[in-house]
């Protein structure tokens, strides 16, 4: 199991740093941020599995960003913040919070608050792979997340399975990102539809694997867009762009 990423978001800088270096004795990766820049940043770059926010930003607010990322994301969010009235905290909930915590707080209960909101969240929240909205460019390839379509360089469309669409569409989403089999398994959501490829081997996702390369590698022996990475998962070798269908 992937160790839990937080990202604490915070312009109070001294508050920042002291809840990342508790969550990172309690055994979590923890990263910081101030604006809605650095978290988009971090989103893009890094799995991310929860996102503690602050309320109050500086010129920011973090409402309207909660907003903005739930457009697209799924990241699990617990608010922070010093403004503990039921409306307050309704309007956090309303735009999409997982949880809402009142400063001041005890870390313990944070800790615990923080703990809960991941158990429920194994969907691996940023690992959301936008099945519906997006299409994605790489190495000359495209595959519309709308209609489910996958063209080759040269514009034939290429048939994939229902299985190997989803696999595909979580590297995609998360280009240059090694990816353990769990991370990868729990982002395709593969039980929706009564069955899952996992197995306690992981050798059922490594046979997925072998035909999608099959499909879209000029020599699967050597592949150069998905490869394994050792000691971890796959990881999806080459930049991908990708804009609202």
């Amino acid at each position: 199991m992937a160790i839990p990423r937080i990202l604490v978001v915070d312009d109070d800088r001294e508050l920042s740093q002291m809840l990342a270096q508790f969550l990172a004795r309690q055994g979590f990766m923890v990263c910081t941020a101030a604006t809605g820049a650095e978290i988009e940043s971090h989103i893009l770059n890094q799995r991310i599995d929860l996102i503690l926010l602050d309320v109050m930003l500086g010129e920011e607010n973090g409402i309207e960003l909660c907003r903005k990322l739930r457009a697209k994301e799924t990241v699990p969010i617990i608010f922070v913040s010093a403004l503990s009235a039921d409306h307050q905290r309704m309007t956090g909930y309303e735009v999409g919070a997982d949880d809402y915590i009142t400063k001041p707080f005890n870390l313990d209960l944070l800790l615990a608050r923080v703990r809960a909101v991941l158990r429920r969240g194994r969907r691996s929240s940023s690992l959301n792979y936008r099945r519906n909205t997006t299409v994605f460019s790489f190495n000359g390839w495209k595959f519309d997340g709308k209609s489910d379509e996958v063209y080759a360089p040269n514009g034939v469309q290429v048939a994939l399975s229902q299985r190997e669409k989803r696999l595909l569409k979580v590297l995609l989403a998360n280009p240059h990102i090694a990816l353990t089999r769990d991370e990868i398994i729990a982002a395709m959501d593969v039980t929706q539809e009564g069955h899952s490829i996992s197995d306690t081997s992981g050798r059922a996702l490594d046979v997925l694997v072998g035909r999608l390369r099959s499909k879209i590698e000029v020599n699967p022996k050597t592949p150069e867009l998905l490869r394994t990475e050792r000691g971890v998962g796959y990881v999806f070798a080459v930049d991908v762009s990708h804009e609202d269908g």
